[in-house]
């Protein structure tokens, strides 16, 4: 901590404790979700895509958000197993880049993310067809409440086909904007049961 609060991100040691103190600063100066993350997956071809998501949580097993399984991202998480994401604070002109293999979260903790949602957005899950062909505005406001309607008395439970991912980093990459382009870089490699810390250049 010695590190981060003489403001030398550049001399910490292991990239949790700053990845956490990041975010708590963008927390208190972006001014829209600065827990919105850039994720690319890859198809079955290897053709990338990429798409805003929302961070739900981390430590030192990953970095977990939650989506519908049937979704494009939702397949291709689930058949190639990998991810990559960013997460870029303009308020700080800094970013944060890590890629790694992709796992399920247990459903015990899918329960209990989905749960803490508002009542609306556990209704949109069960009624939005994600990524697929949609007719019209009114198809999918039909299909809300008619969810709405079912599950009008008691909780409403999570869909089987959605849940949360978790990327466990091989890599974390911590980039912070300076003059004249001339940036500062660090990333962090897993080695074994720890990581090993290169400075890089801009």
């Amino acid at each position: 901590m010695n590190q981060l609060k003489s403001g030398d991100f550049t001399e910490v040691d292991e990239p949790w404790t700053l990845f956490a103190a990041w975010l708590e600063e963008a927390t208190r100066s972006e001014p829209n979700d600065p827990n919105a993350m850039a994720l690319a997956t890859v198809d079955a071809d290897g053709l990338p895509n990429v798409r805003m998501v929302l961070l739900k949580g981390f430590d030192e097993n990953g970095f977990v958000f939650y989506t519908n399984t049937e979704s494009n991202k939702g397949r291709e998480l689930l058949g190639q197993k990998k991810a990559a994401l960013v997460l870029h604070w303009k308020s700080l002109r800094r970013q944060v880049r890590a890629r790694g293999p992709v796992t399920l979260v247990s459903d015990q903790e899918a329960d209990a993310y989905f749960q803490s949602r508002p009542r609306d957005s556990r209704i949109g899950a069960w009624a939005s067809q994600q990524s697929r062909p949609l007719e019209s505005r009114f198809a999918l406001e039909k299909a809300v409440a008619v969810t709405a309607a079912k599950y009008a008395i008691g909780e409403v439970p999570r869909p089987p086909h959605w849940t949360g991912f978790r990327i466990a980093p091989v890599s974390i990459e911590f980039w912070q904007d300076k003059p004249f382009r001339l940036h500062d870089r660090v990333v962090f490699k897993r080695e074994g049961d720890g990581w090993r810390k290169t400075r890089l250049y801009p």
